[in-house]
């Protein structure tokens, strides 16, 4: 299974989230579970909650997606980079062809865009 996090759901990580910590160990522990952390939707997580960035950066299992090119395109379509970054990256690659599933707590954000969800909220 691939998993993006968005900002939200790296926030409620931080802040002890069950579900997303069920996520981070089965991405460490388990084979075939993948977790991804899109480098502007890290950002913005730091910025609501300070230290984020670094704690979810140490972990192992979750790999950090940078700003390549075709990411930077994608930006360009959207209202704010995470989302945008988060949407680009859980998109159909040749690795993934299927995609990814987007990790979130706040699944309304994600209503208009067309991504499956993982929702975090208790």
């Amino acid at each position: 299974m691939h998993v993006v996090l968005d900002d939200t759901a790296m926030v409620a990580a931080g802040r002890g989230n069950i579900i997303a910590s069920r996520l981070i160990y089965r991405a460490h522990a388990e084979a075939g579970w993948y977790l991804y952390a899109p480098a502007c939707a890290l950002v913005e997580a730091d910025r609501e909650r300070p230290g984020t960035a670094e704690h979810l950066a140490s972990l192992p299992g979750i790999t950090l997606l940078d700003l390549d090119l075709p990411a930077a395109l994608a930006l360009a379509r959207e209202s704010t980079w995470a989302q945008a970054h988060t949407q680009h990256a859980a998109a159909p690659t040749p690795e993934r062809p299927d995609g990814a599933v987007v990790a979130t707590a706040d699944p309304q954000r994600w209503k208009d865009h067309p991504v499956r969800l993982i929702d975090l909220t208790p």
